[in-house]
């Protein structure tokens, strides 16, 4: 039987880049030179890559590619061909790839092998693509912009003359090749990092976002009233709000709806501005067009759609009368929904710090809306429900009316801070 040994297999990629940057490696990708598939086979490595050769480890399940090179064919991210012949070298294999901190490899005896000058940009904190190649692929565009936000804590930069090719792959027309599962699945992946604000950073600067999240772009520009919001433009509003939201939670379900909020904002009529009169709703509209075309998940769908709509309200929670505190927490169905409620809470909050100077503003809105559930929970509606069958009365208006009863004394008790 082949044995593995017999050809060169080096640990290549984000591995290697990770442990030059002292961080936990997660997972490990591997090259080997010199091995057809039928080699790979033999071995017992489970082959899973249907464009090009990608092996599975019978008892790590890591991934063994064979080293190849790639040759533009036609239009898009997979319009490539591969060569994946035994004769391709571990340079020629390195060469293809997106940015020299990925193109490093390392063998068996711990050397590093960096044609590309990878360790040195990893020293100067650059982001520098591999070869003029880059361009040729549309979704590098994204992976770069992630990686400034994946590696935002080690202060990388883009190099000049990559940022070039970012751009040029933008007006080429090429990013509209990209499947909307490849595009969400950059951005989901950004809404991971610790701050996924250079991601859209980074698409804004070479036009990308305006391709890819022409919603989120278009609210830059938007003047809104500054005694409101002294940063006045809804874009650097919308920035703010994510900062503040990454301070509350690493949820990327919330941080969507976070950049979501304000969507409608960008839709307000001209002769009205600086008011927003009505974008509540609008953006709802926008949230859900957005979500069903990037064919979101619900959950992240249904709470950007929910915050769009109702942030406003929870804002203006001590405002409100028991009966609209008892149709927003249904709107919201905070009753069964209690993780969604939290996120809706969250979302809101950081909306309401997510301006300049009022970012370590309290927000008692949250806290009075949560002890209101509590309130209405206290409610035993299956007594309720028993009695209202015993009454001959409607049960779903026994149950409303007592859990308004449980509210209003609630409400009644308080003293909301003026706000």
């Amino acid at each position: 039987m082949t044995k593995l040994s017999q050809f060169s297999v080096y640990l290549v990629g984000g591995a290697v880049r990770d442990e030059l940057l002292s961080q936990p490696v997660s997972d490990r990708d591997w090259v080997v030179v010199g091995a057809t598939p039928e080699d790979m086979q033999e071995m017992g490595y489970r082959q899973v890559g249907k464009d090009f050769p990608v092996f599975l480890h019978p008892q790590t399940h890591e991934e063994y590619a064979l080293a190849r090179t790639e040759r533009k064919v036609s239009a898009g991210h997979q319009g490539f061909s591969f060569n994946a012949a035994p004769s391709v070298t571990l340079e020629e294999d390195l060469l293809r790839r997106d940015l020299t901190i990925n193109a490093i490899a390392k063998d068996a005896n711990g050397k590093l092998i960096d044609p590309y000058n990878g360790v040195h940009d990893i020293k100067t904190r650059t982001l520098r693509h591999v070869s003029p190649a880059f361009s040729e692929d549309p979704l590098r565009v994204l992976r770069v912009a992630r990686f400034c936000a994946k590696l935002q804590a080690f202060d990388f930069s883009i190099a000049a003359d990559t940022m070039q090719l970012m751009t040029e792959v933008t007006r080429s027309g090429e990013l509209k090749t990209l499947s909307v599962e490849r595009i969400w699945s950059e951005f989901q992946r950004a809404l991971m990092c610790p701050n996924p604000q250079p991601f859209l950073t980074t698409l804004r600067t070479c036009g990308a976002l305006q391709v890819l999240l022409p919603e989120l772009d278009a609210l830059y520009g938007v003047p809104q009233r500054a005694e409101y919001h002294p940063e006045i433009d809804c874009g650097i509003h919308n920035e703010l709000v994510l900062d503040q939201i990454c301070k509350l939670t690493n949820d990327p379900v919330a941080r969507f709806a976070a950049l979501c909020h304000d969507l409608g904002k960008a839709t307000t009529p001209q002769e009205i501005l600086p008011a927003h009169h009505g974008h509540e709703d609008r953006g709802a509209e926008i949230a859900e067009k957005l979500a069903n075309r990037l064919r979101l998940p619900n959950d992240y769908r249904q709470l950007a759609v929910l915050t769009a709509r109702y942030h406003t309200h929870c804002h203006r929670a001590f405002e409100l009368k028991a009966t609209s505190i008892l149709k927003l927490l249904g709107h919201l169905d905070g009753f069964r929904r209690i993780h969604r409620f939290e996120q809706f809470l969250l979302v809101c909050e950081a909306d309401a710090r997510g301006r300049e100077s009022m970012q370590d503003q309290p927000y008692p809105q949250a806290n009075y809306l949560r002890e209101a559930l509590k309130a209405i929970q206290s409610v035993d509606t299956a007594a309720v429900a028993k009695e209202a069958q015993q009454q001959q009365r409607d049960i779903g208006e026994a149950v409303r009316s007592a859990r308004l009863t449980a509210l209003k004394t609630y409400v009644k008790q308080q003293n909301p801070p003026s706000v």
